[in-house]
């Protein structure tokens, strides 16, 4: 009988949220009644995930302790650490502070529509692929632009996808390709873990089918929105 493996996440609740036009980082904006962070979380802890390491900014770990993860009896949030300054500083360290996990979901703390069926099409998919990242086919047309705003190309659509969270691999996969891009800072520039992946590994990232819901609470319109598709 083979031996259980370990799912882990790391949800990133360290943005400020300067789009928001809020004084209120997005994470902590309440939705329906409950900050839009607890929604990600309780997606993960209703699910077969072992364990949560939830990253916060700094200096707003007490906070998060108190007024979520102990508020709202999280049992499965292990570690609530600070932050980077940038977002792959934050996920490193929600790396590092994982200890025995065999597959790590990285999720944006302002994505809360996550559900169970997304998560196990993510959990089939890191079992099979390795390394993979939730996404959607994009709806419009997508335009390749040059430095002068002119269009260069235009790929069809049937090959461009929106990328979301979660992103899910092997955990040494993961380890491996944060702690080869602290050598090779700053020429890489980096946007998402995938990219983490596919850069500094060469290793190719499956795309699974996330959620035209699954979106992320950006701005104040986003929050209508989510709003919406809580009262369908």
């Amino acid at each position: 009988m083979s031996e259980k493996k370990r799912h882990a996440a790391i949800v990133l609740a360290a943005g400020k949220g300067s789009r928001m036009k809020s004084d209120v980082p997005k994470q902590y904006l309440i939705l329906n009644g409950k900050p839009v962070l607890y929604y990600a979380l309780r997606a993960f802890e209703d699910s077969f995930v072992d364990e949560i390491v939830l990253v916060t900014g700094a200096g707003q770990e007490s906070y998060c302790q108190k007024e979520i993860v102990e508020k709202y009896g999280f049992q499965k949030v292990t570690h609530v650490i600070a932050g980077g300054k940038e977002r792959y500083d934050s996920v490193y360290r929600g790396i590092c502070a994982l200890d025995g996990a065999d597959y790590v979901y990285i999720h944006d703390g302002a994505r809360p529509f996550i559900d169970d069926a997304l998560l196990l099409r993510a959990k089939e998919n890191v079992e099979q692929y390795h390394a993979c990242a939730a996404g959607m086919p994009s709806k419009d047309t997508i335009k390749i632009v040059d430095k002068d705003g002119f269009v260069a190309d235009t790929p069809q659509r049937k090959y461009t996808w929106m990328i979301q969270t979660p992103q899910v691999f092997d955990y040494p996969l993961i380890h491996d390709a944060y702690e080869q891009l602290y050598q090779h800072m700053p020429e890489v520039q980096i946007t998402d873990d995938a990219m983490v992946v596919e850069t500094m590994l060469q290793t190719p990232v499956k795309l699974y089918e996330g959620s035209y819901n699954n979106i992320k609470i950006t701005t104040p319109e986003d929050l209508v929105i989510a709003e919406s598709f809580l009262h369908v």
